[in-house]
């Protein structure tokens, strides 16, 4: 059975989504998970629930917690006993086999990095968002998504090595093809970092490089992983969850503007469903922190249960697939290219 460790008192209205997403996760797919807390805040939550103790489900204390307050290095170096750092512990002593957090995403990164380690051959470890596309079953991977905000041309290589692995044994695409972000499809347009980052990309064999892709094309199905720096990637991410919250309320404000509306409303509404669970972000949980050794994945602090209940899907499956080994192989090649 896959062993998860969640931390119960990272998100922003924990630990109510992180104890009902850990029990619909454990009665839907059978996982074991470690609820990572103080007893007293999280054993209350768990006894509203009827029938958790029929379910792989077990606390582990943790007296400490990491705000959203924290600064990373504070939090890894004076906080030793937080939720965070014990399920990062589980997961490096093999307890766990990976481990979820919706608390401080600098905090978190810091100490997975720390008590983990890399995979050999990476040189920092990178946040992976999954997005919806107009491909139906065919999401894209964009790496980075804010982990690295600085970056170099060998950095954004082994994300595409990393993003790639992710892609193909996680998200189950045949051989996912490589986009690179810029401001133009043509290879002599973009910045110099991805400039210099094109040939690298092109030398990786096997991976299939497609070249440069714009914005709009995160969201077209064109590539199956993007690769940007973190400060691009950040911005890409949080303009896309604006946009969608945007749509939304729009949407929602035409379709009750008045009867006739309200009526149409009614005749859409499987449609309107459907569409929103595709653009949903919580159907996907959280972002891979690719490149470690062992699952970390970083949720939205404001994640509802059904997005934590994901995550602890994604880091189940990523553990059972472990693209370590990919990542790692792939890192070799890189070098032996350049």
């Amino acid at each position: 059975m896959v062993t998860i460790a969640l931390d119960a008192m990272g998100g922003d209205t924990c630990p109510g989504p992180e104890i009902e997403g850990a029990i619909c996760a454990a009665r839907e797919f059978g996982t074991r998970v470690l609820l990572v807390g103080r007893q007293d805040f999280v054993l209350p939550e768990l006894e509203r629930h009827r029938g958790w103790k029929d379910l792989p489900i077990e606390i582990v204390a943790a007296e400490d917690r990491i705000t959203m307050d924290d600064a990373a290095g504070k939090a890894l170096r004076s906080k030793s006993n937080s939720s965070m750092h014990v399920s990062a512990r589980l997961v490096r002593d093999g307890v766990a086999h990976g481990w979820v957090s919706a608390g401080n995403t600098g905090a978190c990164m810091a100490i997975a990095k720390m008590l983990q380690g890399k995979v050999r051959g990476v040189d920092r470890p990178a946040l992976s968002g999954v997005f919806p596309t107009l491909v139906p079953h065919k999401p894209v991977v964009l790496v980075d998504v804010g982990a690295n905000v600085d970056c170099s041309p060998e950095m954004l290589a082994q994300f595409a090595i990393m993003g790639e692995a992710y892609s193909r044994l996680v998200l189950k695409q045949e051989r996912p093809k490589i986009g690179l972000l810029s401001i133009g499809e043509e290879d002599h347009k973009g910045n110099e970092l991805t400039k210099a980052t094109m040939p690298l990309l092109r030398s990786l064999m096997p991976v299939q490089f497609y070249g440069n892709v714009e914005g709009r094309d995160i969201f077209s199905g064109l590539v199956d992983v993007i690769v940007c720096d973190g400060f691009v990637g950040n911005v890409a991410l949080k303009t896309s969850e604006g946009l969608s919250e945007m749509i939304k309320g729009l949407l929602r404000e035409s379709m009750m503007a008045n009867a006739t509306r309200k009526m149409g409303a009614l005749l859409i509404k499987p449609a309107i469903a459907e569409l929103k669970k595709r653009t949903d972000y919580s159907e996907y949980g959280g972002a891979p922190l690719l490149g470690l050794k062992g699952v970390c994945i970083v949720c939205h602090g404001r994640s509802p249960a059904n997005a934590i209940k994901n995550a602890i899907r994604v880091a189940a499956e990523f553990s059972e697939r472990n693209p370590g080994h990919e990542i790692e192989a792939g890192l070799r090649h890189l070098r032996e290219a350049s």
